[in-house]
């Protein structure tokens, strides 16, 4: 029997709309597994699968920018990464989103799955020093785990390209893109065609910052209270405040009027 495509795999995907934002109906669990079932479907052939995440930031963003809505729409796949979705749709729906799918929380778990079932990793972004701890970090805790190669994010003109051509060779099955929003969506639209051999990029914001522990997570009940967004302005107050009075209030009325 034929492997199945990613088309046929996608196309069983529940979504909802929150936000305004077409949004995956997935657990934690049910995501990974997804990932992994993609990383073994027969490949595309002309570029990467798309998944990426939304948070109150994303929606806010996608609503002002039309140039960036177009960059969260190309996606194949959306997950939501924000608390504050999960209480939209369990508030306004009648089959609401399962749980939050933090790439922080998913990263493990289909790191787990990938090395029993010999799924590879290429870790690219944050700084040399974050990416290296990064990978360090996953070696120690999923030793089994085909880690193709990983690269800092800093890269421009020749130093980019000479990358992404050596990343093709390589032939990850999944990319882990770690630029932050929105430099990482800019980065699949512009250079995922350069990708073929590549299975999947899965854009992941400040994950490797958590994964190294250069930054520290809000306690597990600050996140489930969808609080985490104070927890991270109590520590980089002067760096958030602006984003947060940009961002949140706009979020805050989206998720109250455009989630069905």
């Amino acid at each position: 029997m034929p492997a199945q495509n990613s088309t046929e795999i996608l196309a069983h995907v529940e979504r909802r709309t929150i936000g305004g934002a077409s949004i995956a109906r997935l657990d934690l669990r049910q995501t990974a597994r997804l990932m992994i079932d993609l990383a073994q479907a027969a490949p595309r052939g002309r570029a990467p699968l798309y998944l990426s995440s939304a948070n109150g930031e994303v929606l806010a963003r996608r609503h002002f920018d039309r140039r960036f809505a177009e960059l969260i729409e190309r996606s194949d796949l959306l997950s939501a990464d924000g608390q504050a979705m999960i209480f939209a749709s369990n508030l306004m729906t009648r089959c609401p989103l399962p749980e939050r799918v933090a790439t922080t929380d998913l990263y493990p778990i289909v790191a787990s799955m990938a090395q029993d079932e010999g799924v590879s990793f290429y870790l690219f972004g944050a700084t040399e020093e974050v990416n290296r701890a990064t990978f360090d970090a996953t070696r120690r805790q999923f030793p089994r785990l085909d880690l193709r190669g990983r690269s800092h994010g800093y890269l421009k003109g020749d130093a980019l390209e000479a990358k992404l051509v050596e990343i093709n060779e390589l032939a990850p099955d999944i990319l882990w893109l770690s630029l932050g929003v929105p430099l990482e969506q800019e980065f699949v639209v512009r250079h995922a065609h350069l990708l073929p051999n590549v299975k999947m990029i899965k854009t992941s914001g400040g994950l490797f910052d958590f994964i190294s522990g250069a930054k520290k997570r809000a306690p597990h009940w600050v996140q489930k209270a969808g609080l985490e967004w104070a927890y991270r302005f109590g520590l980089e107050p002067r760096r958030l405040a602006r984003r947060y009075a940009a961002t949140n209030p706009v979020a805050l009325y989206l998720l109250l009027t455009q989630t069905r």
